[in-house]
């Protein structure tokens, strides 16, 4: 399958790219307009034995020696292959680090195996920062805390919408148990000293999360079900939903950090390990319930994914089918294309431009712009 995903997330139709203005933040007094930042698509190919060549100042994806679609680089944000057998020309690969695309390469489960980047741009000062802040275990701990209190806050708000659209007579359900712990665990992270800490608090808050997560489920379909998280490979369909949403938003982020100048191989929550994006990891955190998972649990509730949707495989793991990860990259697409008002910025963007205003707003708190890194609540 190729598919040029766009608001409307139909194949080979276009929506007009939107442009939306975001700001430089110098105090919470003074706001500085930035460049226009425009929302644009995001090409996904799945289909194996595809290959990617660049035709002048387009991308023309073909398969056996057929050219499926066409189109100009200048109205792409990204390009994402699911698959092990997807080609691309080098000459794609500088034209996509030329014109600022992001080019990913992931497994068909979504495991991110590669990506293409050109000459490192942004501030070398900015990324000098970032190393000696990484290196700070105090100057880490002082961001890692807000973006994992921001996770907290947002999956306390997916809870609590539960318990106002599901279960308003059950004062003691479960979901009203964890919305009282989160609160809790929000008020404990802040006051942790130490990265162990904060990866302690989140690793609890996590399985008490996936704990809970079922009863967000209102589809009533036994076949869909999740007993904690499990990952490489998931266990069941819930988990193999999260882990495709999860790797698209990871390259969303990835690419937010590069845009901004920033090294996406460094974070301050996940340390560095060869070959992980720790500081994309670091700014999923807070936007994985807003997101992935707000998009998991509205497909399967609605039905548009369902049990016939997945495929088990004789090690265990279960792997999504070729038409619903097209019904999943549209609805993702969707969700990016939601109106909101950032909490920070008090302007209107959507969701799909938040992980870019979340990396400025990081790197202006690494330029010493802003006291603290304003993560990303969700209301």
């Amino acid at each position: 399958m190729v598919q040029l995903v766009t608001g409307a997330g139909a194949l080979g139709c276009w929506s007009r790219p939107r442009r939306f203005v975001s700001y430089q933040i110098i105090d919470h007094k003074s706001v500085i307009p930035m460049p226009a930042k425009k929302h644009l698509n995001t090409l996904f190919v799945t289909l194996d034995g595809t290959y990617l060549q660049k035709d002048g100042a387009a991308v023309a994806v073909k398969f056996e020696k057929e050219t499926k679609l066409r189109v100009p680089l200048h109205n792409l944000d990204g390009i994402v292959t699911f698959g092990w057998d997807i080609g691309c020309s080098p000459q794609l690969m500088a034209g996509c680090a030329e014109s600022g695309v992001s080019l990913s390469f992931l497994n068909p489960y979504g495991k991110f195996m590669a990506a293409v980047t050109g000459k490192q741009c942004g501030n070398v000062l900015l990324r000098r920062e970032q190393y000696r802040r990484a290196d700070d275990e105090a100057a880490s701990v002082t961001i890692a805390r807000n973006m994992i209190a921001a996770k907290l806050v947002n999956c306390r708000t997916v809870l609590r919408r539960a318990v106002r659209d599901h279960y308003a007579d059950e004062g003691e359900s479960k979901l009203t148990v964890a919305v009282t712990y989160f609160t809790n665990r929000i008020a404990a992270v802040q006051r942790a000293a130490v990265l162990d800490s904060v990866r302690g608090i989140e690793g609890d808050a996590g399985a008490t999360y996936f704990e809970v997560f079922p009863k967000l489920l209102t589809g009533h379909d036994t076949k869909i079900a999740i007993k904690g998280r499990t990952k490489r490979p998931p266990l069941d369909p819930v988990n193999a939903l999260l882990s495709f949403l999860y790797a698209i938003l990871g390259h969303d982020c990835r690419s937010a950090c590069e845009a901004c100048g920033l090294d996406p191989q460094v974070g301050f929550l996940h340390r560095d390990r060869p070959g992980r994006a720790s500081l994309a990891l670091d700014l999923m955190e807070e936007l994985r319930p807003v997101i992935a998972d707000r998009v998991a649990l509205t497909l399967l509730n609605r039905k548009q994914v369902t049990a016939k949707d997945f495929i088990s495989k004789e090690t265990g793991g279960v792997e999504m089918k070729e038409d619903a990860r097209k019904t999943v990259l549209a609805a993702y697409q969707e969700r990016k294309q939601s109106e909101i008002l950032h909490p920070f910025l008090q302007e209107k963007t959507t969701l799909g431009l938040v992980p870019h205003l979340q990396a400025r707003l990081l790197a202006r708190h690494l330029r010493g712009d802003l006291n603290g890194y304003p993560a990303f609540l969700w209301k």
